[in-house]
């Protein structure tokens, strides 16, 4: 499911996080993929995907395992049978317990990430000398310069993001899928209800929390170029010189990605848990 997710989705984050970080150089979405190409070709739109993949691959695992988990602790709190089938309400408040737990592993491949992807711009805007182009340089970059906690900038704010942000996001797809099942067993919808689900979950995540993402962005790629005011410093600090505006660069790559790159991780999700499943039985 994270596999999935990245691959259709990375060009769009790239322009996301560029835009975020760096809004006065871009126009738009178009300018940004027209931009980048022209400085960096079309790898440039996969920068940073190899931690993304990772960052990804873990937080899913993570997310949908602790899902389970935050399912069960659901039930027991309300006070019902192991195997009874949870409100979306309830898988909603599920997803947001168990996004806590994702946050540990995605706070610091996210920054590495995030880093490649806007490194560029940090040379171009003479915040920093020479960029590092690799994984392994922008990590032994942290190493040296933060210590093993370097890569946890931005911790706070990717916790502000993530607890509420999956509460829309369980609670958007379940939401949908009842919708789309009409009365019938979720589990016997088709790949497009999935599609359109995992579409509407996603774009319900980033419309809630699309500010406090750009916050955490700028924390986790100007940090290169010296110390970062922590989440309300930076807060402050874009609405005072930038306007409440400046907190919604590149909404436009993000809606995109958001229904694209979240209807295929849960059509992916889905459908390897089924099989899955189906092997698990067969035993």
């Amino acid at each position: 499911g994270g596999t999935a997710c990245v691959v259709t989705g990375q060009p769009f984050d790239t322009a996301k996080v560029k835009m975020q970080t760096f809004p006065n150089m871009y126009k738009g979405l178009v300018d940004c993929f027209i931009k980048t190409y022209k400085q960096v070709g079309f790898r440039g739109f996969y920068k940073g995907t190899t931690p993304a993949l990772v960052a990804n691959i873990a937080e899913n695992s993570v997310l949908f395992m602790c899902y389970g988990f935050c399912q069960q602790i659901v039930r027991r709190i309300v006070g019902v049978d192991r195997k009874t089938k949870l409100s979306d309400l309830q898988n909603a408040a599920a997803g947001s317990f168990a996004s806590a737990f994702a946050t540990l592993v995605l706070c610091p491949t996210e920054l590495v990430k995030c880093r490649l992807q806007a490194m560029h711009e940090m040379q171009l805007s003479g915040k920093i000398i020479q960029g590092h182009n690799t994984v392994w340089s922008v990590v032994k970059g942290v190493i040296q310069k933060d210590g093993p906690l370097g890569f946890y900038r931005g911790l706070s704010s990717t916790l502000l993001r993530e607890v509420p942000g999956y509460f829309f996001f369980f609670g958007g797809y379940e939401l949908s899928r009842t919708f789309f099942a009409s009365g019938k067993s979720k589990d016997e919808l088709g790949p497009i209800p999935l599609l359109l689900s995992g579409g509407f979950g996603g774009s319900c995540l980033w419309i809630a929390v699309y500010p406090v993402d750009c916050v955490k962005s700028r924390i986790q790629v100007l940090s290169m170029a010296g110390k970062q005011a922590g989440f309300m410093g930076t807060f402050a600090t874009v609405v005072r010189t930038e306007g409440v505006l400046a907190l919604y660069s590149g909404l436009t790559p993000t809606m995109i990605r958001a229904f694209v790159a979240n209807g295929a991780l849960f059509l992916a999700y889905e459908y390897s848990r089924k099989l899955m499943m189906k092997q698990i039985d067969s035993y």
